[in-house]
């Protein structure tokens, strides 16, 4: 049956997908959105420009919508202003979280719905965490929690470093850097792939108040993905491994992202969303993966510049690095 359904946000990363596959069943969407993306949304869908702290958004407790989900919410007070504007006004709210909210260390590298949300390195993640448990106190907002882990579709799964800055290096035949020895596993899923189990929970009674990761089932060892990416450039990728410990010393605005995140080995085991919204399947060719990202690099690096400092810190950790003459890359 038709919904009417709300998203907030709509054009990012993710979102710009679940619009698409949400119109393509029949669904009455509308998108709030600041208008900063150049991405045009599928016919038919209504666009109201604000932010969250603007009058459009203020308004929208006056409206009803029988889903609303929310892409663009980071913090306790913005979940708290949430959930008094939608109470009484929805049937469902999806709240999207983040994957990187379970277990760090990490314990198990099977990640189920059970494993416990715990992450001490990332106040994004504890961020996350903290909206989840406002939620999940409240009794009149009915409400769903999706967590998506490394979802892509114009962005580039780069580990460590600005992402264009270690793509320009790249293709110019520079070193990267890579933690630890490269072999730990990493999942990505394209948006695409995403959007259609999620879509299927929207108005979906069996997802009312529950939570699920939405992910691929196949992971990659990370100097697979980096060579990957380096393959759709037309170049090789040059690779010097060093210790994630070592790398949050050189900079500590890397421990949330690193020790928080993509250091770990994590596979997810999709039963539970795959029982409430069906089977799916997710691209698992890794040059499929990634075809989407290296073309929207390749249309934006001709005007981009590299991070200068981090440039010359990545250069840095090269240099020491290989001076010690225990890196693998060359």
């Amino acid at each position: 049956m038709a919904q009417s359904i709300l998203y907030i946000g709509g054009t990012g990363q993710i979102s710009l997908p679940c619009v698409e596959a949400s119109v393509a069943i029949g669904h009455k969407v509308t998108v709030l959105n600041r208008g900063r993306t150049a991405a045009p949304l599928p016919k038919g869908v209504s666009a109201l420009a604000g932010d969250m702290n603007g009058d459009p958004y203020a308004g929208l407790g006056d409206r009803h919508f029988d889903v609303v989900c929310q892409f663009r919410l980071f913090t306790p007070e913005q979940m708290k202003r949430d959930i008094a504007t939608f109470t009484g006004k929805t049937g469902q709210y999806v709240f999207i979280s983040s994957a990187s909210a379970y277990q760090k260390p990490v314990r198990h590298y099977i990640v189920t719905e059970k494993t416990p949300l715990e992450n001490p390195y990332w106040a994004y993640s504890r961020d996350k965490m903290a909206c989840e448990r406002l939620l999940r106190d409240q009794a009149g907002l009915p409400y769903t929690i999706v967590r998506p882990s490394h979802t892509l579709r114009t962005g580039m799964p780069i580990q460590v470093g600005d992402d264009d800055t270690v793509l320009l290096r790249v293709i110019a035949g520079r070193p990267i850097v890579v933690a630890g020895d490269g072999t730990s596993l990493w999942t990505l899923t394209r948006a695409v792939d995403f959007a259609r189990p999620f879509v299927r929970l929207l108005g979906n009674s069996r997802a009312l108040n529950e939570d699920f990761h939405v992910t691929s089932d196949r992971a990659f060892t990370w100097d697979q993905i980096h060579q990957a990416i380096a393959r759709g450039f037309g170049v090789e990728a040059r690779i010097v491994h060093v210790p994630t410990d070592t790398l949050v010393r050189y900079n500590p605005q890397w421990i949330g992202p690193l020790l928080g995140d993509k250091s770990w080995s994590v596979l997810f085991d999709n039963s539970k969303v795959k029982s409430v919204a069906g089977a799916f399947t997710c691209a698992e060719d890794l040059d499929e993966i990634l075809a989407d990202s290296v073309r929207h690099a390749k249309r934006r690096l001709g005007q981009a510049a590299p991070d200068e400092a981090e440039d010359g810190l990545l250069d840095r950790i090269v240099a020491e690095q290989t001076a010690l003459g225990s890196n693998r890359g060359k």
